[in-house]
């Protein structure tokens, strides 16, 4: 995957991630402006969350095969 694939990718799941939490408060059909700060840093801190759980998936299959590509070398 590209980078530029990966970011529409984790961009995509980031805006999942914050639906899920919305409709999980029967909030999918409430306007913004409806919501208070503490939604708002929650939703925040939800579609955050599954960025740094992409990103660190992302970097652990990359040092995976950089370690395979070392050891298949030597």
């Amino acid at each position: 995957m590209t980078d530029d694939e990966w970011q529409a990718f984790v961009t995509t799941e980031a805006a999942k991630a914050a639906g899920a939490w919305l409709e999980a408060r029967g909030g999918l059909h409430r306007p913004i402006r409806s919501l208070t700060l503490a939604d708002l840093e929650a939703l925040a801190d939800t579609a955050i969350g599954r960025f740094i759980v992409l990103a660190s998936e992302r970097i652990r299959e990359r040092q995976d095969a950089d370690e395979l590509r070392h050891l298949l070398l030597m």
